[in-house]
């Protein structure tokens, strides 16, 4: 469990002494946000503010898992490894989009082809690796299965799987990214969501069957291939969060861009699948869901009927645009997101014990 606790420490203070770094690396590069005419009012002040700060948490997760390994002697695992390679693929996928936005000047940045192949080649990279990699007991980091609490239902079939790890990985990402428009409200957000997640590891490890000896009966324990480990990825995607808030938080230094968000969904999306807990996301990190689900309604209808549900979308901004301070809301859609996970990990504890 050091491992779990070093992780965390370590990618806290990694971002909280380097992200200072960073937002005067990027503001002396003239790398500030673009901010559109038709936002709310109040976020004029925000441009110029330096972005693509999910630079300093990404850095500080791989960092912070590789000291761990260092200073614990344990190897890292290949679920942890995916994970990670995930979070930084995304995020590269991210920084072009944010370069090009930025220096070349594009406010929309990478074409949406473009984006949409860069984010292809790494999540099919993901799911195609993530069948692979055998354990003893012949486990992969990933279940063709799929999963709520613990695997459920038939084997879809590698074919099938590749195309539900793309469309999880993918509207996670997106989720994020659409979250991402006040200041620390993604990042608060995902805090809880990986620190759900650190849990969930730990307690799947407790209670595997590799530990248990038990194989007999798969609903009794968790059949899941590094639990511990991905409590690990989890708990520095955390701490590493956590810190980038200090800076992320009204009024914001510095923002995470589409590199951060983009990172930080793939993260989420690859601590589900490899912890054989996919739908159980939706819930854990419901503010995502939410947000994204607004777009969707707000899309739908106006190409439906010609009218609004909303003031703008996403739904922060139509509170905003309803007189709510740009705090009030995030504070809100922060105690939203902390109830979706306290029921995550109810539902989580009450599927184990009802199989127990």
């Amino acid at each position: 469990m050091r491992q779990i606790l070093f992780a965390g420490v370590i990618g806290m203070f990694l971002t909280v002494i380097g992200t200072p770094l960073l937002i005067k690396l990027l503001a002396r590069k003239g790398y500030g946000q673009f901010i559109r005419d038709d936002g709310p009012r109040g976020h004029a002040g925000k441009k110029g503010t330096p972005t693509m700060g999910g630079i300093s948490f990404i850095l500080a997760t791989l960092i912070a898992y590789a000291l761990t390994k260092v200073l614990t002697g344990e190897e890292p695992s290949f679920s942890g490894l995916l994970v990670l390679f995930l979070m930084a693929g995304m995020g590269v996928v991210g920084y072009l989009d944010d370069y090009i936005k930025i220096v070349k000047r594009r406010s929309l940045g990478l074409r949406a082809k473009a984006k949409m192949s860069g984010q292809l080649i790494v999540g099919i990279a993901f799911a195609v690796l993530a069948l692979q990699f055998k354990d003893s007991r012949g486990l992969t980091p990933a279940s063709t299965k799929l999963s709520f609490v613990t695997d459920f239902g038939w084997a879809i079939g590698p074919v099938l799987f590749v195309v539900w790890a793309l469309f999880m990985i993918l509207a996670m990402s997106n989720g994020v990214n659409l979250t991402d428009g006040l200041d620390g409200l993604a990042t608060g957000a995902a805090v809880m969501v990986f620190g759900a997640y650190t849990f969930i590891g730990v307690w799947q490890f407790q209670e595997s069957c590799a530990r248990a000896g038990d194989l007999t009966n798969p609903n009794a324990c968790f059949e899941v291939r590094d639990p511990l480990d991905l409590a690990v990825v989890a708990s520095a995607l955390m701490g590493a969060c956590f810190g980038f808030l200090w800076w992320n938080t009204s009024p914001a230094k510095i923002f995470m861009g589409d590199t951060g968000s983009l990172a930080l969904g793939g993260a989420l999306a690859g601590l589900a699948i490899c912890s054989r807990t996919e739908f159980l996301m939706a819930l854990l990190g419901g503010l995502f869901v939410l947000i994204t689900m607004s777009v969707v309604i707000q899309v739908g209808s106006f190409k439906m009927t010609g009218k609004r549900v909303f003031r703008m979308a996403p739904l922060q901004h139509h509170f905003e645009l309803k007189g709510w301070s740009e705090v009030l809301v995030v504070v809100r859609f922060w105690i939203i997101q902390g109830m979706c996970v306290i029921v995550g990990l109810g539902l989580f504890y009450a599927g184990w014990a009802a199989d127990k």
